[in-house]
C-alpha cells in the first residue's frame, strides 16, 4: 500500500465511524468501490498513464488515491520543492520520473493525462500548457485564479477538445446524486432559497501548516513559484500558507465556498454564473498577515433564486446546504442526505379568527374542523427520509470518472466551463467583499462589475 500521511478529509471520515449504517432502514448508498481492485490486474496496454504537477497536501491526496486505482498508472512527478520528489516515489514507486519542469511531463508522449494541484496563481499557465500538448487533464479547484483565467481556460480545453474535470468532487458523490434526484422528482415543490454553511476552528483549518523543515532556495526553485505573482523574498510560511494572500489564493472563496457552489450547481441543474453577489466579512480572528477574510457571507442570486453561503474560520460549525421548498427541506452533509416534507397547508385553524367576536369565531372553528380533521385512525404521519453514503468529498468517484473518460472519450460532468462557473461565484464573493459593494457578471465584457 502506498504510504501517504491522513489529509483533513481522510480524517474526518474515518473518525466519523462506520458509514455503511444507515439513519434510516433501506437508505444506504454506497459509490462501488473500483481501489479494491489492483491496479496490476489491468493490462499495461489498457491502463491510462498520468502525470502530476504539485505533490503537496492536495497533490498527495491525488497521488495516493489515482495509483490505487485499477488500470491508472503513474508516469512521473513534478514540483518545485525536492522534498515532494522523495514523497511521490514513496507513494507511486521507485521507477516513477522525478523533475521540477513540468513542461518535461508534457513532452513525455507515454503520458495520456495531467493531475494539476499547484497553487491557484499557476492553474491557469499548467491547464492551457497542458491541453495544447494534447493531455487530458484534472485541476484541482478552483479552476481559476481569477475570471480573466478561467476565460482563456475555458478557450484552450474547446479548442483542443480535451477532457477537462475539475476537483471539487461532489459532481461525483452518491449523496449529491440522490439530492439531484429528490429535487428533480419535485419533491420540495418550488425552490425559494438555498442555504449553506461551512465552518473551521483550527490553526490547520485556517491554513497555519507548517512549512517543510528542510525547505531553503537549494531544494525549491523560488522563483518559478512566485510565476507571475509580485516577486518576494524566499518565504518558508508563504510557500506554506498560500492560501492566506490573494496573489497566489482566492481565499476561503476558492478553497471551501467552492465545494458549496459545485455541489449546488450539480444537484439544482445550474451552469452558469450567479447574476448578483454581495458579500462581507473580515479577518477576525487569524490575523497572521493574511489578506483574504477568515469570516465571509455571501449573498448570491441564482436562475432567480436566493442564495445564502456562510464561511468562517473562527467556530467549528455543521457543514451542511439546505435546499428549501414549497413542499419541504433536502438537507445535504458530509455523510447524510435529508427529505423533510412539509404539507404547505393549514394543520390547525387560522389563529387570525380569534380575534373575532365568539359568535363568529365559533362558527369558523366548526365549519373548519368539519372541512378539514382526518378521520379517526387516519391521521397524515409525514416522515422524515434519510440516507447515509460515502464522504460527499471522497476523491475516489471524482478520480475514477475521470480517468474512465480519458478510455472512453465520454464528456464529464464537471467540466472546465462548469468549472468556470463554479469559480466565477467565488471571484465575485471575493470581489464583492474587496470592493465593499454587490457585483455582477457582466458576459459581454467577461468581467466582474459593480
Amino acid at each position: 500500500m502506498p504510504k501517504s500521511d491522513f489529509s483533513r478529509r481522510e480524517f474526518l471520515q474515518a473518525s466519523a465511524g462506520a458509514l455503511s449504517v444507515s439513519l434510516a432502514p433501506g437508505a444506504i448508498l454506497r459509490d462501488p468501490d473500483p481501489s479494491l481492485a489492483s491496479p496490476r490486474s489491468v493490462p499495461p496496454s489498457d491502463r491510462v498513464r498520468f502525470g502530476i504537477v504539485g505533490v503537496g497536501m492536495e497533490g498527495t491526496g491525488l497521488l495516493t488515491t489515482a495509483v490505487q486505482l485499477p488500470g491508472v498508472e503513474c508516469v512521473a512527478a513534478c514540483d518545485l520543492y525536492d522534498g515532494r520528489h522523495e514523497l511521490a516515489r514513496e507513494i507511486a514507486g521507485k521507477s516513477i520520473r522525478t523533475t521540477r519542469r513540468y513542461k518535461e511531463l508534457l513532452d513525455d508522449k507515454a503520458i495520456d493525462a495531467i493531475l494539476i494541484a499547484v497553487p491557484d496563481h499557476w492553474h491557469k499557465q499548467v491547464l492551457v500548457d497542458a491541453v495544447a500538448a494534447g493531455k487530458d487533464v484534472y485541476c484541482e479547484k478552483p479552476m481559476s485564479h481569477s475570471p480573466a483565467d478561467g476565460v482563456e481556460m475555458v478557450a484552450a480545453a474547446k479548442k483542443t477538445d480535451r477532457i477537462v474535470q475539475i476537483g471539487a468532487q461532489r459532481t461525483s458523490s452518491v449523496l449529491c446524486a440522490k439530492a439531484k434526484e429528490l429535487y428533480d422528482s419535485g419533491a420540495i415543490g418550488e425552490l425559494s432559497l438555498v442555504e449553506a454553511t461551512y465552518g473551521r476552528n483550527d490553526p490547520t483549518g485556517a491554513w497555519q501548516y507548517p512549512p517543510p523543515a528542510d525547505l531553503s532556495p537549494d531544494n525549491l526553485d523560488w522563483d518559478t513559484w512566485l510565476g507571475s505573482a509580485p516577486k518576494k523574498p524566499f518565504d518558508p510560511y508563504l510557500f506554506a500558507r498560500w492560501r492566506c494572500w490573494k496573489e497566489y489564493g482566492t481565499g476561503v472563496a476558492g478553497d471551501l465556498l467552492v465545494h458549496l457552489i459545485s455541489g449546488m450547481q450539480f444537484v439544482l441543474g445550474i451552469n452558469e454564473a450567479p447574476k448578483r453577489a454581495s458579500a462581507f466579512g473580515g479577518i477576525f480572528r487569524w490575523k497572521d498577515g493574511r489578506n483574504t477574510p477568515d469570516v465571509h457571507p455571501v449573498l448570491f442570486e441564482y436562475a432567480n433564486v436566493p442564495v445564502y453561503m456562510r464561511l468562517t474560520l473562527g467556530t467549528e460549525s455543521p457543514e451542511v446546504t439546505r435546499f428549501m421548498g414549497s413542499k419541504g427541506i433536502i438537507e445535504l452533509s458530509e455523510f447524510a442526505l435529508s427529505y423533510t416534507p412539509q404539507p404547505g397547508i393549514d394543520l390547525a385553524p387560522s389563529y387570525y379568527c380569534y380575534g373575532l367576536p365568539s359568535r363568529l369565531k365559533d362558527a369558523y372553528f366548526k365549519q373548519w374542523h368539519a372541512d378539514h380533521d382526518p378521520k379517526p385512525g387516519e391521521e397524515p404521519a409525514p416522515q422524515t427520509v434519510s440516507y447515509r453514503g460515502n464522504d460527499y468529498d471522497d476523491l475516489r468517484p471524482h478520480l475514477w470518472k475521470f480517468f474512465q473518460s480519458v478510455k472512453s472519450r465520454k464528456p464529464v460532468v464537471q467540466d472546465v466551463v462548469f468549472g468556470h462557473h463554479a469559480a466565477l461565484g467565488c471571484h465575485m464573493a471575493n470581489e464583492s467583499y474587496y470592493r465593499k459593494s454587490p457585483v455582477y457578471w457582466d458576459p459581454a465584457s467577461q468581467t466582474i462589475k459593480s
